[in-house]
């Protein structure tokens, strides 16, 4: 059952996360569908720009729709995660996403509000939830790069989303893209978070970006294996659900995927050197990314939350 990113936060909001987890092949569309049938999550498959463009955006629907069908019963959205202006109007155009996001953040406030409302007026017209973003997270990931973070002004916050009716925002509150995080003593700024929360109409969907936990353990694997990631560093899970119960409703997890995909397969390739067959650790992966995804959900409190969502979603 794919439903609107809307639909989720309705039954989220003030109670659990909803976990945003990006994809880019077979194996991750794979391990994270049942990693989301292990733990009866209700999810939201993000889709960037740069997924859309690795293989072909064909191709990541015709998987999407495949494992739909592989695993019945499971209730999701499909969302583009950080779209410019025309790659929202392609995929809302496409009648398969059901939420998209534009990422007009780097630019002036005034223009971001511009280009937001035009996007939120054309995925309204069809039924389709947009995400925003206001404020700048540090980092790299994907192609959104953040080298001079600004957190969200909860002033601003309250305009922008009054004036462009959009249905949810992304803020900037701490965290920030990549494996590499934070310094120091930072992390989540708890008390910006509740400001905007307050200044927001009630009940307002907000957005965590960049909240990959970085686990020392899978970085320890990495570098044992060959690798070389000094430094690296995320989100304490143990603030998951103080968020969501401060109004996040969608926290977003993708570097984490990616940890788990590169120590897979770094080591095997270095336990097994004369091994070419890359089904192995695929398999391997499947099973290991899908614990992983289990093991989120329950952290952002969505597992067994999917019967809920259904009849939330089959009641409206």
């Amino acid at each position: 059952m794919i439903v609107t990113t809307g639909q989720l936060f309705e039954v989220a909001y003030g109670e659990f996360a909803i976990g945003a987890y990006n994809i880019n092949n077979a194996e991750q569309t794979m391990g994270l569908f049942q990693g989301c049938v292990d733990s009866q999550a209700p999810f939201i498959i993000q889709i960037s720009k740069g997924a859309r463009a690795y293989t072909d955006k064909r191709l990541l629907e015709a998987m999407i729709r495949a494992a739909a069908e592989i695993f019945p019963g499971v209730v999701f959205a499909v969302h583009l995660d950080h779209g410019d202006e025309e790659t929202c109007y392609d995929c809302i155009d496409s009648g398969f996403y059901s939420g998209v996001m534009i990422d007009a953040s780097h630019e002036e406030f005034r223009k971001n509000i511009a280009i937001t409302k035009r996007v939120v007026e054309r995925a309204h017209a069809v039924g389709i939830s947009v995400e925003a973003e206001l404020g700048m997270l540090g980092g790299v990931e994907e192609k959104v790069t953040g080298d001079n973070p600004c957190l969200t002004n909860p002033d601003e916050a309250e305009r922008f989303v009054r004036e462009t009716n959009c249905d949810s925002l992304a803020c900037a509150i701490g965290t920030s893209h990549g494996a590499f995080k934070f310094t120091g003593g930072q992390g989540i700024h708890f008390d910006l978070l509740e400001e905007i929360r307050n200044r927001l109409p009630r009940g307002f969907p907000l957005v965590m970006h960049g909240s990959s936990s970085v686990p020392k353990d899978e970085v320890a694997r990495i570098n044992a294996a060959g690798g070389n990631l000094k430094g690296a560093s995320g989100v304490d899970v143990n603030q998951y659900l103080p968020a969501a119960k401060r109004g996040v409703t969608k926290i977003n997890i993708d570097t984490d995927g990616r940890l788990v995909w590169t120590r897979v397969h770094r080591e095997h390739l270095t336990a097994n050197p004369d091994e070419i067959d890359f089904r192995k650790p695929g398999k391997v992966f499947i099973a290991e990314y899908a614990a992983f995804i289990a093991s989120r959900n329950e952290l952002l409190g969505s597992a067994g939350q999917v019967d809920t969502v259904r009849k939330h979603v089959t009641a409206n």
